[in-house]
């Protein structure tokens, strides 16, 4: 039985599930999909471990912010950002150091 895998994954994202679900979408073109969905698209990123990056939504972070999403860059842990459904996707992948190794 293996004991580990190996993933594509250069840097991992966390997105609030339940932030982006009070939302009931917000982001991407339409503006009907969830964060983690618009910014995958919007940045041709596979979902799954062999994916250029991991962009996975996880339960509640315990922020809950009121119109917006929390989002936690795993390289740099320590600040979490509170994403509007306004906000740019491309500054936004930018500041989660996801835009020159990804596009």
């Amino acid at each position: 039985m293996k004991d580990h895998v190996r993933s594509n994954w250069r840097n991992t994202v966390l997105v609030c599930r339940k932030c982006s679900r009070k939302l009931d979408g917000g982001f991407g073109p339409g503006g009907d999909e969830r964060l983690a969905k618009a910014l995958r698209r919007h940045l041709s990123i596979r979902k799954g471990r062999k994916g250029a990056a991991g962009i996975v939504e996880v339960n509640c972070l315990g922020v809950c912010p009121k119109g917006a999403v929390t989002v936690v860059n795993g390289a740099d842990s320590r600040e979490w950002l509170l994403v509007r459904p306004d906000a740019d996707l491309d500054e936004l992948a930018a500041t989660l150091g996801l835009l020159p190794d990804h596009r």
